[in-house]
């Protein structure tokens, strides 16, 4: 039997990770057999070298080899690609087609993404796996077929059985034997490595010379999550390679070609959070804006029935319970007017100046009413202008956005940015 460092170097698989060792030696064990295997990992991690690694150490390395992309197949379709069609089965089947499961009888089909397929194919594929039989769709005949399968996935099994998105009883047919290959962020040491490798092949590839990287971008290629894995360091070694006239790269050259780059932290943010908390706090400023409209309303009632009636004990004695209202309970039993100039303003006056003002006309007692409900309603109204600015400046000028935020209608807040002229 080759060695594992012999069938690296065949497929083309570069790194020297305990994980991906261990990884390709069950690929080898697993290869006599006639055993199914699920390769599960990320995108981008190379799931598909295993499959090849199983059928060339197989006996069936001389029948067919079928790769199929599971999620790249419209679901009205794949159950004609897989197990093939009659002629007149549904609109456009104009002669009988045979599937992959019949061309590759004999060989090994590798089912990428299976974890794509629709649930009434899930049934076919089942059968399949169970007695090696599958129909034609369009067709009541039974046929045979002698297929090694290999699949691969990057979803979360369990997850998907736990939403009944994927058929239990086929998870288990499929994952006879597990093999599993680590995310590239798990392989610090293979990093490197492999982008000096792919930047020596698209050297060769583009006639120029071969990128190298500071010490400081080795250090940023190391300590970078590659969510997209070894795809994603290929695709940024051939744009290096490609874009930089410099052939000594820095990590601040680095930099620009990876996304996020400065904010590498393990932490998952949830996002979801932020909506909410801003829907709370909207409904908390608009509680208390209406709390404050009512106490104003009372004051100013308050004030008004003063100046109407002399009688300064009542007003007095129900003037402090609204200010323990507002203010919350105090230490002390009274309020005195030094301790706040909110408090002055409701200080009730002698009896003097209420004879004072007894004497003053009637118009001069509705004017100064409408001066206190003139100073309430702009009050409520720079309020209101500067929640929309604020709301506005924070969707960058979005007004449905801004509308959901504040909990308007859109048409309200278009005819308020009219009104405020905005």
């Amino acid at each position: 039997m080759e060695s594992v460092q012999a069938i690296k170097q065949r497929f083309g698989i570069i790194g020297n990770d305990p994980k991906l060792n261990r990884a390709i030696e069950k690929a080898m064990q697993v290869a006599p057999t006639d055993i199914s295997v699920l390769v599960t990992g990320e995108s981008g991690v190379g799931k598909e070298s295993i499959p090849k690694i199983i059928h060339q150490l197989s006996h069936r390395k001389h029948g067919k080899y079928i790769a199929v992309n599971c999620g790249a197949i419209p679901e009205g379709t794949i159950d004609s690609e897989l197990f093939g069609h009659e002629k007149g089965a549904f609109t456009g089947a104009t002669q009988t087609r045979s599937g992959y499961f019949e061309v590759a009888d004999g060989g090994t089909i590798f089912l990428d993404e299976v974890g794509e397929l629709p649930l009434t194919t899930q049934v076919r594929l089942l059968r399949v796996l169970e007695n090696g039989e599958f129909i034609k769709v369009g067709s009541s005949k039974v046929q045979k077929t002698n297929v090694r399968i290999v699949a691969a996935t990057n979803v979360n099994m369990f997850e998907a059985i736990k939403k009944e998105k994927f058929r239990e009883d086929l998870f288990y047919r499929l994952s006879t034997v597990d093999i599993h290959l680590p995310a590239l962020r798990d392989r610090k040491d293979d990093i490197h490595l492999l982008f000096r490798k792919f930047a020596s092949d698209f050297a060769l590839k583009y006639k120029m010379p071969t990128v190298k990287l500071t010490d400081d971008a080795v250090n940023l290629l190391l300590k970078y999550r590659w969510n997209g894995n070894i795809r994603q360091l290929r695709n940024v070694a051939e744009q290096i390679s490609i874009l930089e006239q410099n052939r000594t790269i820095d990590a601040k050259t680095l930099s620009n070609y990876l996304p996020d780059a400065g904010n590498n932290l393990p932490a998952v943010i949830n996002n979801a959070k932020s909506e909410s908390d801003f829907s709370n706090e909207r409904e908390i400023l608009y509680k208390v804006l209406f709390d404050m409209k009512s106490d104003l309303n009372d004051l100013k009632k308050l004030t008004m029935e003063l100046m109407k009636s002399g009688n300064v004990g009542e007003v007095q004695k129900e003037n402090e319970q609204l200010i323990q209202k507002i203010y919350g309970d105090s230490d002390s039993e009274t309020f005195d007017a030094q301790d706040s100039n909110d408090v002055e303003v409701l200080s009730i006056p002698e009896h003097s100046e209420i004879k004072e003002e007894q004497d003053t006309t009637t118009d001069d007692k509705y004017h100064f009413a409408e001066e206190i409900e003139e100073e309430e309603t702009l009050s409520l109204q720079d309020k209101e202008l500067e929640l929309i600015k604020k709301s506005l400046e924070r969707h960058n000028g979005k007004r449905k956005l801004a509308a959901a935020e504040l909990g308007i209608s859109e048409r309200t807040l278009y005819r308020k940015i009219k009104q405020y002229n905005l």
